[in-house]
């Protein structure tokens, strides 16, 4: 089993950033893709960024295209979302994701998830 553990959420002013990491159990991080997902209040799960095993392929939804920047820390064993220039719209609770088979923007497609984090954004 893959245990996921984000943190980082918080409350700010739009226009300000916030960075998220996933810290992964385990000794095999490294064999997984990661992603980023968010859901809000009364909206399904959507997804945010992927990145592949080796950090060199990444994806992004329209919304934060030159926004939110996914990386990894192998070594570490932990995943980041930096968010900057934060709108009110990025108010949800961010998940990360492993998924072992394929880089992926479907939520379905991911084996494990973290328990998320809170990120709200005041006007």
């Amino acid at each position: 089993q893959v245990q996921l553990v984000e943190s980082g959420g918080g409350l700010v002013q739009a226009g300000g950033s916030l960075r998220l990491s996933c810290a992964a159990s385990g000794r095999t991080f490294s064999n997984y893709n990661m992603g980023w997902f968010r859901q809000a209040p009364g909206k399904e799960r959507e997804f945010v960024a992927t990145i592949s095993r080796s950090g060199l392929v990444t994806d992004y939804a329209n919304s934060v295209k030159r926004r939110f920047t996914i990386s990894r820390d192998n070594a570490k064993n932990t995943v980041y979302l930096q968010m900057n220039s934060l709108k009110p719209e990025d108010t949800a609770v961010y998940f990360c994701a492993a998924d072992a088979r394929v880089l992926t923007r479907t939520t379905t497609d991911y084996d494990y998830w973290g328990q998320g984090t809170q990120v709200t954004v005041s006007s």
